[in-house]
């Protein structure tokens, strides 16, 4: 197969779907796992250029499962390895003050956001050397990982988390040719950020419309990003302009200002 091939995580909708149709319309196969499994099947697995499969990156087995079924397609086509894998699963957790976190969605927020990050690193790594030099690891992680952000612990602390593991996976994996970046999204469009707005606003009692605008308030282009702005970046760094470009925490957030919030309000 001389296709350039992905595994993208949490890649049925949202902005791991434009990742994914994105890298397909480059010309590359894409792997696309997700835990949302009607999602998965309207995605389908027909085409040349994308083959989808259910995936909990939050458990062992599934991710084992995944990458075995991927093995297994690449044998199958005459491909060895994997260029690209892009951890885009996470979920934005509960939204309240530290002492009113509830312990069950403290452990799920980590348990995806970062036991799947590790799970399906792990699982890549070995995909990723048979075509290194110039494989690479992408990492979603957002300017909540390089901010402190009020309401927000459990997904804060994850992201943070995902960054020192970049910089860490960095120094690992780059004397073979593999690259490792993450990406800091600010807010982007869409129906996520639209559910973190409105549990924020009936956690602070204001309405969407005061929490949006503090939002937007916290960059200095007052906007929100979008998924097509996430995807240029991965296109950017997968190019020839992004092969010495490793160990980085890129914002994609109109510059981050500060992520605080009126909590006297």
């Amino acid at each position: 197969m001389d296709r350039r091939i992905a595994v993208i995580s949490a890649a049925a909708s949202g902005i791991g779907l434009a990742i994914a149709k994105a890298l397909c319309a480059d010309g590359w196969r894409v792997y696309a796992g997700d835990r949302d499994t009607a999602a998965i099947a309207a995605l389908g697995s027909g085409s040349e250029t994308l083959a989808a499969r259910v995936c909990e990156v939050s458990d062992a087995a599934s991710v084992e499962g995944f990458y075995a079924w991927i093995e297994g397609d690449l044998a199958a086509k005459g491909a060895v390895g994997i260029d690209l894998l892009v951890n885009n699963a996470g979920i934005a957790g509960p939204t309240a003050r530290l002492e009113d976190q509830p312990l069950d969605g403290w452990n799920e927020t980590v348990g995806v956001n970062l036991n799947g990050t590790f799970l399906m690193t792990r699982g890549a790594i070995p995909l990723l050397r048979r075509r290194a030099p110039g494989s690479a690891i992408i990492n979603m992680s957002s300017t909540a990982g390089l901010f402190g952000c009020p309401l927000r612990g459990p997904y804060v602390a994850t992201k943070w988390a995902i960054i020192g593991l970049t910089k860490t996976l960095a120094m690992e994996l780059g004397p073979e040719g593999i690259r490792v970046n993450a990406i800091c999204p600010g807010s982007v469009e869409g129906p996520r950020i639209d559910r973190v707005i409105a549990a924020d606003a009936a956690e602070r009692g204001l309405t969407v419309a005061e929490v949006e605008h503090e939002y937007k308030r916290q960059t200095s282009l007052r906007t929100f990003a979008t998924a097509g702005d996430v995807t240029a970046m991965v296109q950017y760094l997968m190019s020839p302009a992004g092969a010495r470009i490793s160990g980085q925490a890129l914002a994609i957030d109109g510059h981050t200002e500060s992520l605080s919030l009126d909590m006297e309000a």
